[in-house]
């Protein structure tokens, strides 16, 4: 019986962790956001998915204890969002933006990170997590320059006038460099460490609360 247990949480938390990854690249990809918020919903985004990632792939890995894992995590992101999109895209919703496996590169740094240092979990958690952090808005940045021109879109599929709390206020030239990717990589460094202690604790809570 608690070997089943263990084995149902175990995939309770998988496809709890991949449907939220889903969820949160499927907003990435809104076309409102990229009319009138295109670096702040970058930035976001590109964030709150590393951490998404992150958090999911150090629970593989550290509950098979085999490199590689992570990067089967990304795959189930990837496949995940290509269905519910193209699901969305069916029924009519305006996407201008294509889904490339942008998790893969990271979580093979992750895996790459796990691996070289035999297994070890303090590194997993500090190397894995800065260079899953620091690329992942790089690798973004591809999905970026497959959206169609936002003024275009806009005009093609127009939408009721916003209410006053909801209208954008005019970008700041210079802000941050005027770069999304060093504002993501640099908060996603910090943080992908934060949250791959947090993936590597709940495999560990798991068993003790199974035991």
């Amino acid at each position: 019986v608690m070997v089943w247990l263990r084995r149902c949480t175990h995939y309770l938390f998988i496809v709890v962790v991949a449907v939220n990854s889903t969820l949160l690249t499927i907003n990435a990809g809104d076309y409102i956001f990229y009319t009138d918020w295109a670096w702040t919903s970058y930035v976001v985004f590109s964030i709150s998915q590393t951490l998404m990632l992150v958090v999911g792939a150090c629970y593989y890995l550290t509950c098979t204890g085999v490199p590689g894992t992570a990067t089967y995590y990304a795959l189930i992101m990837t496949v995940y969002t290509w269905i519910a999109k193209g699901a969305w895209f069916s029924l009519g919703y305006p996407y201008d933006f294509i889904v490339t496996p942008v998790w893969l590169p990271s979580a093979m740094l992750l895996d790459l990170a796990y691996w070289a240092t035999k297994k070890n979990k303090h590194s997993l958690i500090f190397f894995g997590g800065v260079l899953c952090g620091m690329s992942l808005p790089l690798f973004n940045m591809v999905n970026l320059l497959t959206v169609a021109d936002p003024l275009e879109t806009a005009f093609k599929y127009p939408r009721p006038t916003l209410p006053p709390y909801m209208t954008p206020i005019e970008p700041q030239v210079g802000k941050f460099y005027n770069s999304p990717v060093a504002l993501g990589a640099g908060a996603g460094a910090v943080l992908a460490c934060t949250f791959a202690a947090l993936g590597c604790t709940l495999n560990t809570w798991t068993y003790r609360w199974m035991a």
